[in-house]
């Protein structure tokens, strides 16, 4: 683990895994302090955007760092399978449940979604998306425990 690019492995690993569980963290106190719950929706949903790029770039980075490191026996390590299924998680967020909710969002404006016939849908899938989310910070465990 001497040369750069192992290094800032580690950085990237901890600024994901980090943003992952801050953001988190923030969502939750936004929501518990704000009595605007649609202002707290759109803050965290800003957190979670950047967190996304943030993600999306250290998935890529990792993995083909490790790809060129240890070739094709990364195949065989957790670290490179949770990395991997993070980046999935990463994109069915991003790419495919968030683009749903904000659907949901522009067809009920100007109402707030929660109060209109998309509520439900805008809940199960806002479910689907803390799942996905809770999935990826528990598989950064893996991540930070097999980072060597």
């Amino acid at each position: 683990m001497n040369n750069w690019s192992d290094k800032f492995s580690l950085i990237i690993i901890t600024l994901w895994i980090g943003a992952l569980w801050s953001a988190g963290a923030a969502a939750y106190a936004l929501f518990d302090t704000l009595q605007d719950k649609q202002l707290a929706g759109q803050l965290a949903g800003k957190f979670f955007n950047y967190v996304s790029y943030l993600g999306l770039f250290s998935a890529f980075y990792l993995l083909i760092h490790r790809l060129l490191r240890f070739g094709t026996v990364v195949l065989k390590q957790e670290f490179f399978w949770a990395v991997f299924v993070m980046l999935l998680l990463v994109l069915a967020g991003h790419f495919g449940i968030q683009p749903l909710l904000a659907q949901f969002k522009a067809d009920a404006f100007p109402s707030d979604v929660m109060q209109s016939v998309f509520a439900n849908r805008f809940r199960t899938w806002h479910g689907v998306a803390s799942i996905a989310y809770m999935l990826q910070c528990l598989l950064g465990f893996i991540v930070v425990l097999r980072a060597k």
